[in-house]
């Protein structure tokens, strides 16, 4: 009846005239396409950055995109404007900014805390060597010309500023005084740990070390050249080697190498590791005082030892080296070596592990031990995360390998440790995966549904129970077996294709590729639950044990198609499902049961796309049943009517509850195409037509798109495009709104808009049609205040189109390669979702969030999510830092404050800054002075030759606490170097570095020390001088008490926290 019903009204309905309001236009100011949440790691990683006080793991990409990894669940995401790939990534440590370099030279600062570019600075040459001085805003930059420049971030001004200071190939041949090629790139900088960035190791592309003194302005260590005799060691795969034994030692002339890896091999800087394209292996030690000018200081053997990992002709470049030292090494002389290359070319891809010891002297290194790692996939960069502070000497670290594509790889210092006691032929290590928050492969997401949940106060309750499953992995199902805690059912393990979630029974429905479907009670019952296998002609129940937890209470196997639509309807009352051979079931998830299975042929027998609930309700009596005015229930008169869309574009009306049909064949459109989906939208038309003189207005068109309104057809006034916000009456309608309702039926090729109306009489005139230049693979509609407001639609080629509703009219046109630098790849579709203004994709290794309004932030980002800058832990880290370098002052034995308090905190990447002693900003200010003047080369020295200097008491002055200031500027820094030869000339009295004492006649001390005052006041100034000195000698006491005060409070607020976050890894702090 009420079907015949129904369809009597449609074709007899007439429109009372009414004045009907036109729905607010949508334009581009409302939208803003952007990423609000990030997940996992971009397929594309190349290289790895870490910040060891902020515990932040930053990893630069092939595409301009940085990905920022945290603890407390801190991830984002950073897009340059430039979709290059990095080369460089440095973190300011524990300063909030992150620099980066892209492959076209170009310096960029992002804020951390704001996740945005500040600033970014043009380089004129290629950069081929970055290091950032640890601690500090300052940065050395090598380039292809062989020139190092010195940058600055200027954090107030927010600026990267070129300092005046360089220092050239040439001028470093001429301070040498022996001539070298000056046409080299510089290859690597390192700053030499312990220097506070005073001392940086320059390499060159041909082999050349140099350690350059800023402060000193001289160099300090010189290796490579062509007359070096080395000893030479081959490592054997298991068996200790030494390296310079007799039968392993080979003379060698040292040509020119082309150097291709570096890093610190200790951690006071006096062993220095480089990796040559050769596959060679060199250990120099830096610490050798120079005695005379030129390169043959360094002819001894004993200064630098080689090592090779195979004794085959051809080997690989040796691409990465790391070191880190033992934690029972007392003398900084063992540790571990981290190789990517130098093996045999053809040999399995493995990161290679030396076990290192050299505390016979540095011409007897040996290598104690040797361990492959395995790599799943290709090598692309690793990092040491060691301990920020030594902690009793404690130096291990962890270390985290990246490989292609995207997964990181980490290996914790216990593990990376046992390789040292392991004793049998081949030590093995496994790696742990690197947890992430959505889990996209292994095994791979094949479907997934955004679900906003009911607001009230149960929304927090009913959330946390829905993040407990994080994958039908931890439901109580065996999907191997195909079992239900020991109940077999067949096809169980078969990939889900559809699901859908009630937040009003926190119900979950999961369809699967085998055409079952099972359903799942979040809230699970600890007194014991049924559960039901239901078939077309049996019902099965079965008793669970007992035990708390998502419950799988049924599991329906009605056909053996994919199913191809979930969706629950009635808060969760009935669900909703249409399979892929065109059959429809609606099931009763109250009783279990299956209420209709509409499994006809001439019902339809192409694929069901989508489903669409509508409840009327008819207060007015349109409804009138003897059965529910006898009744005594509270229920309504109220019919269901289901939209149902299939993939050959046709429409079914049938009522739900009975599943009869109310038109009696289906409505499909003039020509054959595919159908994606379907949305029936509420809203009034007016029934008065347009005349062929007077035709509706047309949407806009664009060079892509067609868009057409139909002659003859209504104009589109609307009441209201809007939800009931009354969830109570979600979906309720009566005859007359539901008439008035529209239909938009999105297609590969097009976009039509129908109403209601005239789909129940038959009628395929489209009120607005939009044609497609290419083919549209999904789409979404995007509400405001609850409000249709447009429609997003994603094409084949990635592109992405925004349209107003109802006249379908383009706003804006993106793109998923400037949104997320990804490209559209098959079936990503299946794995989209959305709700009224997000869309949540996943690829790959990755899962995105984003969001379409400008105004919109439901998810409250980045208010929700963590700052990816803790300013107390900044601030907390600088005090510490302080009161540890003043403590150090007065006993260099003392373990660094800060150890105390970030214990099992990691340190940064060893081989750009190899410093794990923190420094605090102030104590760059002389060497930034340094910095901007000018280098002049005209009294430059040549090497060290390490005068030692005696300096009096009254040469000391002791100052007033001093403020933080800027940075000196070099007029100031001019006048202190000025001060300083003044009072260094009069306590030497020009003498020279000669310390013999030299007799002098009665003449010289008579014209030296005669006064022109009698003897009263000559004594008098001796006086006043002995009572400054004591006054000097009482306030330096008392500073250094205050000082070491200072320090012991600090260390017990220190001991205290290290018991807190002792047992903790870095991303749980």
């Amino acid at each position: 009846m009420f079907a015949k019903r129904l369809l009597q009204k449609a074709v007899n309905h007439h429109h009372h005239s009414q004045h009907s309001l036109q729905q607010e236009s949508m334009t581009s100011a409302d939208l803003d396409l952007r990423v609000a949440a990030h997940y996992g790691i971009p397929s594309t990683a190349s290289i790895l950055a870490f910040d060891p006080v902020q515990r932040l793991l930053a990893i630069g990409t092939l595409d301009g995109r940085i990905k920022v990894i945290g603890g407390d669940g801190i991830e984002g995401l950073l897009i340059s404007p430039k979709q290059l790939p990095y080369k460089y990534i440095e973190f300011l440590h524990n300063q909030g900014y992150l620099v980066s370099i892209l492959n076209d030279n170009n310096i960029q600062v992002w804020n951390l805390e704001g996740r945005c570019l500040v600033c970014s600075l043009e380089w004129e040459s290629n950069i081929t060597a970055f290091s950032v001085i640890h601690g500090s805003n300052l940065m050395y930059v090598g380039d292809e010309y062989a020139l190092l420049a010195v940058v600055k971030y200027d954090a107030d001004e927010g600026k990267l500023l070129q300092l005046p200071y360089h220092i050239s190939a040439d001028s470093l041949s001429e301070a040498a005084e022996f001539p070298f090629p000056t046409n080299q790139p510089i290859v690597g900088l390192l700053p030499q740990p312990g220097s506070s960035g005073n001392r940086v190791l320059i390499a060159y592309q041909n082999g050349l070390l140099i350690l350059w003194d800023v402060s000193e302005a001289q160099i300090v260590f010189i290796g490579g050249g062509k007359d070096l005799q080395l000893k030479d060691g081959v490592v054997k795969p298991t068996d200790e080697v030494n390296i310079d034994s007799p039968e392993n030692t080979i003379e060698h002339q040292l040509g020119e190498k082309e150097i291709s890896a570096l890093c610190w091999a200790s951690s006071n800087g006096s062993i220095l590791a480089v990796g040559y394209v050769d596959g060679d292996i060199l250990f120099w030690n830096t610490s050798s005082a120079a005695s005379i000018k030129g390169q043959q200081a360094l002819s001894s053997s004993n200064n630098v030892v080689k090592l090779r990992l195979s004794s085959s002709e051809r080997r690989l470049p040796v691409i990465v080296l790391q070191w880190s030292t033992l934690n029972k090494s007392h003398n900084d002389s063992d540790g571990q070596l981290f190789i990517y290359g130098g093996d045999e070319i053809g040999s399995d891809e493995v990161l290679t592990v030396l076990t290192l010891d050299w505390s016979s002297g540095m011409g007897n290194l040996r290598c104690v031990g040797r361990t492959d790692l395995t790599l799943t996939g290709s090598f692309a960069d690793m990092i040491l995360l060691p301990n920020s502070a030594t902690i009793a000497g404690n130096h291990r670290a962890d270390a985290f390998v990246l490989t292609n594509p995207g997964q990181l790889h980490f290996y914790d210092e216990t593990s990376l440790s046992a390789l040292i006691s392991q004793q049998e032929k081949k030590p093995s290590v496994s790696a742990l995966e690197f947890p992430v928050v959505i889990p996209t492969t292994n095994p791979t997401m094949t479907a997934a549904r955004l679900i906003r949940t009911a607001t009230g106060e149960n929304s927090l309750k009913s959330l946390s129970e829905l993040s407990s499953v994080v994958n039908l992995g931890s439901l109580p199902t065996s999907l191997d077996e195909g079992e239900v805690q020991g109940i077999k059912v067949a096809g169980l393990s078969s990939p889900v294709s559809r699901m859908d979630f009630c937040s009003f029974t926190l119900n979950l429905a999961v369809g699967s590729e085998s055409g079952l479907v099972r359903i799942y009670n979040l809230k699970g019952r600890s007194d014991g639950v049924k559960f039901l296998s239901v078939t077309e002609t049996k019902c099965e129940a079965h008793s669970l044990s007992q035990g708390k937890g998502p419950q799988c209470i049924a599991v329906f196997s009605l056909t053996n198609s994919r199913v191809q639509a979930l969706q629950f309807v009635k808060h969760g009352g009935k669900l909703a499902v249409g399979f892929e051979c065109g059959h429809v079931a609606m099931l009763d998830t109250s009783s279990l049961s299956i209420l209709f299975f509409i499994k006809d042929a001439y019902f339809s027998s192409s694929p069901v796309i989508s489903m669409t609930w509508k409840e009327i309700t008819n207060p007015q009596g349109l409804l009138k049943s003897s059965k529910l005015s006898e009744t005594k229930s509270p229920v309504h008169p109220a019919e269901e009517v289901m939209f149902i869309l299939t993939k050959d574009a046709n429409i079914h009306l049938i009522c739900g509850n009975t599943g009869n049909m109310i038109i009696p064949r289906p409505w499909h459109l003039k020509k054959e195409s595919i159908a994606i989906s379907m949305y029936v939208i509420d809203g009034r038309i007016s029934a008065s037509k347009v005349s062929d003189a007077n035709p509706p207005e047309e949407a806009s068109k664009d060079t892509s798109t067609k868009n057409e309104s139909m002659a003859g057809s209504s104009p589109i006034p609307i009441d209201s495009l809007e939800v009931d916000q009354d969830y109570n009456s979600e979906n309720a309608y009566s005859e007359e709104r539901l008439l008035n309702s529209l239909i938009l039926l999105c297609c590969v090729d097009s976009v039509q808009l129908y109403s209601t109306k005239s789909v129940i009489q038959g009628n395929n005139e489209p009120i607005r049609k939009v044609k497609h230049a290419r083919r549209c693979i999904w789409t979404a509609t995007l509400k405001k205040v609850e409000k249709v407001w447009g429609l997003t639609l994603l094409f084949q080629t990635g592109e992405i189109e925004i349209r107003s509703i109802p006249d379908l009219e383009l706003v804006k046109e993106s793109s998923l390669m400037s949104i997320l630098r990804w490209n559209c790849k098959a079936n990503m579709d299946k794995t989209m979702s959305s709700d009224d203004a997000h869309i949540t994709l996943a690829n790959g290794h990755e899962t995105v969030f984003i969001s379409l309004l400008a105004a919109e932030n439901d998810f409250r980002i980045p208010e929700s999510l963590p700052c990816l800058h803790d300013a107390v832990l900044a601030a907390a880290a600088d005090a510490a830092l302080s009161v540890s370098l003043n403590q150090k002052k007065k006993q260099s034995t003392a373990p660094a404050i800060l150890g105390g308090i970030v214990k099992g905190l990691k340190g940064g990447k060893m081989v750009q800054s190899g410093d794990s002693t923190a420094t605090p900003k102030s104590r760059f200010d002389h060497l930034e002075g340094m910095f901007c003047k000018s280098q002049q080369w005209d009294s430059v020295p040549a090497l060290d030759h390490q005068e030692n200097l005696e300096l009096n008491i009254d040469d000391i002055e002791i100052d007033e606490p001093l403020r933080m200031t800027s940075t000196s500027t070099s007029h100031d820094v001019d006048n202190k170097r000025r001060e300083g030869d003044s009072e260094r000339d009069r306590l030497f009295q020009g003498g020279t570095s000669d310390t013999k004492p030299r007799v002098r006649t009665a003449e010289e001390v008579k014209a030296k020390y005669r006064k022109a005052e009698d003897a009263s006041s000559v004594a008098s100034q001796a006086r006043n001088k002995l009572m400054e000195r004591g006054q000097k000698l009482e306030k330096l006491s008392k500073r250094t008490e205050d000082l070491q005060n200072g320090a012991e409070d600090f260390a017990s607020m220190a001991n205290e926290l290290v018991k807190t976050l002792e047992a903790r890894k870095w991303w749980h702090i």
